[in-house]
Parts: structure tokens; C-alpha cells; sequence
């Protein structure tokens, strides 16, 4: 380790159960999204971790049309130069499979509660190694800028879309960086995202006169079977990024996720729906495959007379930063210094809030101490050693970014 590795462990060292005390708190405490409940008293127990760490804190206001309750944007900052670099991360969670899963346990040096890994852990994390940053005079003239979102879990149009509506996102920050489940990577890539519901009108009719009525659901099925070869042809279109072991390399498309329709069992549905989910690799231009499923549906639903109706409930771009960008090989840097390993440049599976930033040019990752493979699941956990070495990593990437 260098010297200032040194001094940054040893300003975490004596707070490591402070840390692990406040992960426990923001475990307990329930976001839920959907259905976005108790997001506004999280966001006050986050601002007051930031003041209490010595960290500028405000809360933004969400205005405009939503259902959550009560949301803010928790805002932060550590110095006060023009260097900027954003941290970013979000405090809503994916529902719990138990309410035990509120309660932060501690086992064989692993923190198990909903959120340990996406991404309140990551949080933690952040806010620590800011807060270490500015005590020890790592910043410069620089100025780290931390947003906190309630959104993210449900599209982040309401959350981190306030703050790219709003002007919130300087576009001339040096890079940003969010505390996503990465494992020990960094994720300078992901996937762009395209979700629809497809409607079919038909006409009931009892079972014994079912001639009368038209089939709602055989419209449906006749539909959903060239989206179906559509995904498995786009699962074979592979991205030029790096993508972790075993995963997949193609484009992701879930046909049917949802689906529903009907009144009764004995009676042709006069109704039926299906969902359409699908993650495109960042080559992929998302208009043009919007355009190209439309016209599937379309077609395929002109050849049997349906009435059918297609709503685009999400349309997210992807992002990506060059694996070799100078604020990539200084985030990579800081993992080595941190772990003693070099870190694997990847794509994320998934979509990642790093596009609000990326649409702006500026660089943007995700590292965070969590694994993806147990995020969401009923025995999510962050290993303890690593929720305090990514506070060492964001605080020396701040050092080297910002000086």
C-alpha cells in the first residue's frame, strides 16, 4: 500500500462498525419500489449521515406526476472547487421475499438484508469515502457532488430523470461513478432497455357457442411467435464489450414476462396482454428495434384480423465509456492500489443509471463492494472486508481525479 493508502485505512479502521451500524439502519429501513414507500424518511436519515459526516446535504424536491411516497433527491457534496466528480447511487430496493430480510445480519463476515448489495451498502461506501477524502485533505480544489435517487429501481425516470431534466448534472464533471453490485469489476458499459405491453380486443362468447366469439388469447399467441424468433435471433447478435464470465453475450429479450386476459374459463376472453422486455447490447439502435418489433406485431397481427394496441413503457438508452478512458485507468488504478489485483473492465447485463451522466459526455462506471448474482435474491449480502475497501477506492479515486 502507498502512504496515503495508509492514511485512508487508517481513518476507516476505528469507524468500520460506525459503518456497519449505519448499513443496519438503512436496511431497516423498508423502500420498497414498487411501491415506493418510505422513501422520503430515508432520505432524511441520508442527509443527516452527510451532515453528521461533515458533508454538505440538501434534499430536492420531486415535482411532477408520480405515485412514490414522498421522494427526494439527496444531495450532497464534499469540497467546494470547480474539479467536479459525482458519485451517484440509489436508496430504493426490489420488494423483500421475507420482512426478516429489514433486519441486517451478520454472519461469517458477511452483511445479509435487503439492499446490502443494491446498493445500500454501496452508499455506505460512498459516503465514507468521501467524508475520508475531504478530513484528509485528498480533495484539492476539487468538489465531489453525491446524488442519492428513490427511483432507480422502477425506470429512474422520476429520481435520477429530475436531475438530468432539472440542469442538475454538470456536464463538465470529470467522470462519475455509482456503487452498483459490480463484484470486483468495473462496469464501463450496459445495456439499453425497450419494454412493451401488447393488447388484443376480441369478442366473448359462452364456451357452447364459442364460433360466435373471437379468441383474444389465439390472436395473442399468433403474435407472440415471431417476437419469440425475433429474441432469438437478437441473442445471437454479440457486443464488442467484455462481458463477465458466463454471461451472456447477445441481447436479452423476455417475451411474456406478464401476460394476461379473459373474464372466465368458459368463456372466449374478449381480452388478452402480454409483456415484451428487452436489453440491448449499447451497438444496438434502439429506435430502429423498436420500429422493427412494432412492425412484427403488426404484421403478424394483420394476418389474423386482430384488433391489437402496443404501448411502449419503457424506451432507456444504453451507455458506455471506453474501457481505456484516462478516468477508467485511474478507477482501475485505485482498485489495485485498494485490492492488490487489477480490475476486469466489463458490460453490465442490465440498464444502469451511468446514462443520465454518459448522455452528457461525461465519463461514467459502477463499482460498487455487492455481487449481482445475490442482489434481489432472499440471502442478499455484502462481504464486510469489501464494503470498507470501496470507501478506500472512491476516496482515493477522488484524490487522484480531483488534485
Amino acid at each position: 500500500m502507498s502512504r496515503r493508502s495508509d492514511l485512508v485505512a487508517a481513518w476507516l479502521e476505528p469507524r468500520a462498525e460506525e459503518m456497519v451500524r449505519f448499513l443496519a439502519r438503512l436496511v431497516a429501513e423498508p423502500t420498497e419500489n414498487p411501491p415506493g414507500a418510505g422513501l422520503g424518511h430515508c432520505a432524511g436519515l441520508l442527509a443527516a449521515e452527510m451532515r453528521r459526516l461533515g458533508l454538505e446535504a440538501e434534499l430536492v424536491e420531486i415535482t411532477g406526476p408520480h405515485s412514490l411516497e414522498g421522494p427526494a433527491i439527496v444531495r450532497g457534496s464534499a469540497g467546494d472547487g470547480q474539479k467536479l466528480l459525482y458519485f451517484h447511487g440509489h436508496y430504493d430496493v426490489v420488494p423483500v421475499q421475507d420482512r426478516g430480510q429489514f433486519t441486517l445480519r451478520r454472519e461469517g463476515g458477511r452483511l445479509i438484508g435487503r439492499g446490502t448489495a443494491d446498493m445500500k451498502g454501496g452508499i455506505v461506501s460512498m459516503l465514507y469515502g468521501a467524508a475520508a477524502a475531504q478530513e484528509l485533505g485528498l480533495i484539492g480544489d476539487g468538489r465531489i457532488v453525491i446524488h442519492l435517487v428513490p427511483d432507480e429501481e422502477t425506470g429512474s425516470v422520476v429520481g435520477a430523470g429530475h436531475l438530468r431534466e432539472h440542469h442538475l448534472i454538470d456536464p463538465s464533471a470529470v467522470a462519475m461513478v455509482t456503487g452498483e453490485p459490480s463484484g470486483t469489476g468495473i462496469w464501463n458499459a450496459s445495456r439499453g432497455a425497450i419494454s412493451l405491453r401488447v393488447g388484443f380486443e376480441g369478442q366473448e362468447a359462452h364456451v357452447g357457442q364459442a364460433s360466435f366469439g373471437t379468441n383474444a388469447f389465439a390472436h395473442m399467441v399468433h403474435v407472440a411467435r415471431p417476437l419469440l424468433a425475433y429474441a432469438e435471433e437478437m441473442a445471437r447478435r454479440p457486443t464488442r464489450h467484455t462481458t463477465a464470465p458466463g454471461d451472456p453475450a447477445g441481447s436479452m429479450i423476455v417475451v411474456g414476462g406478464m401476460c394476461g386476459g379473459g373474464s372466465n374459463f368458459n368463456v372466449v376472453p374478449a381480452d388478452a396482454w402480454f409483456t415484451v422486455d428487452g436489453r440491448f447490447n449499447p451497438e444496438e439502435d434502439l429506435h430502429s428495434e423498436l420500429e422493427r418489433m412494432q412492425t412484427l406485431i403488426r404484421d403478424a397481427a394483420a394476418e389474423v384480423g386482430a384488433k391489437v394496441t402496443i404501448e411502449v413503457t419503457q424506451l432507456q438508452p444504453p451507455a458506455g465509456t471506453r474501457a481505456d478512458h484516462p478516468a477508467g485507468a485511474t478507477l482501475a488504478r485505485c482498485v489495485e492500489e485498494v485490492r492488490g489485483e487489477s480490475a476486469r473492465f466489463e458490460m453490465c447485463g442490465g440498464i444502469l443509471e451511468n446514462r443520465w451522466y454518459d448522455q452528457l459526455g461525461i465519463p461514467a462506471f459502477a463499482y460498487g463492494a455487492g455481487r449481482l448474482d445475490v442482489s434481489h435474491g432472499p440471502h442478499e449480502y455484502v462481504d464486510e472486508q469489501e464494503l470498507f475497501r470501496t470507501a478506500a477506492v472512491y476516496a482515493l479515486y477522488a484524490a487522484d481525479l480531483l488534485v
